[in-house]
């Protein structure tokens, strides 16, 4: 039962992994913003060049006034005090040092755009470094966290579908016994293959799109768990949940491929 509702709620729990880059689309939808990274060593400066790209033609936007802030916990490590202008649109001397493993939120705004205001248009790409990469054992609180698969499915931390699972996760399961217990087995499975599915995603439209279709049919069904307030309700409702996942994802195709058979046979 509890792989299947690891398999089930997938989008519900999904943490950033290590990545050699990220691409995400601020929450206006104005500007494609893309982060790059090779490995992290706490207490080293790391490269972080920054790319700003216009997602009609899918090339370098010049002349961008941005501002970065890069924060742990809540808790701002940095922040550039004023606005910088890039004429060539790509930051290619930031560097940062991560002080120790843990979930990072670089947050990127836009406020110009050739040399014209524009109101800010921001990105929040999460980076987790060290052993919070490599092996999570305990369950994460993750406010202000993301969701990897989602969020490189529809393109931002910010997007109405990533912020209706978080909030799911944060406000329903997260304050339960049973979702803190699933946490801790879940996050074993989930690291094992989360970011190879999200850098496809990165690298292929049409895997990108495959996996939208495919995660809207289970979207519709999580809005269930909106109304879920005690331990007994989460129980039920999921249950409710896997149930139609089960019947969507598994029992239909069976269905047709039991019917398709037999037509042949006739």
């Amino acid at each position: 039962m509890k792989f299947l509702l690891v398999l089930l709620l997938i989008p519900l729990f999904t943490i950033p992994a290590f990545a050699e880059s990220q691409t995400l689309t601020t929450d206006q939808g104005t500007l494609d913003v893309k982060i790059s990274y090779e490995d992290i060593k706490t207490g080293e400066l790391t490269k972080l060049p920054i790319e700003f790209i216009n997602p009609t033609t899918q090339k370098t936007q010049v002349h961008i006034d941005y501002r970065i802030t890069i924060s742990e916990s809540d808790k701002i490590l940095f922040q550039t005090p004023n606005l910088i202008h890039t004429s060539e649109g790509i930051i290619n001397g930031f560097k940062f040092e991560f002080p120790q493993d843990g979930l990072y939120n670089i947050q990127v705004d836009a406020e110009g755009i050739l040399f014209t205001p524009i109101p800010k248009e921001s990105v929040i790409f999460d980076i987790a470094v060290g052993e919070v990469a490599a092996q999570p054992s305990t369950p994460i609180k993750e406010e202000g966290g993301g969701c990897l698969i989602a969020t490189a499915t529809y393109g931002s931390e910010l997007a109405p579908q990533v912020q209706m699972l978080r909030e799911i996760r944060d406000n329903q399961l997260m304050n339960t016994e049973s979702g803190k217990s699933f946490m801790s087995g879940f996050n074993q499975i989930y690291y094992s293959f989360s970011p190879t599915i999200a850098d496809m995603q990165r690298e292929s439209p049409v895997f990108k799109e495959i996996v939208k279709a495919g995660l809207t049919p289970m979207l519709s069904t999580l809005t269930i768990m909106e109304s879920a307030e005690t331990e007994s309700e989460v129980l039920g409702l999921g249950l409710s949940v896997i149930a139609l996942n089960l019947g969507m994802y598994i029992g239909l195709p069976a269905f047709g491929i039991v019917k398709a058979i037999q037509f042949r046979k006739n």
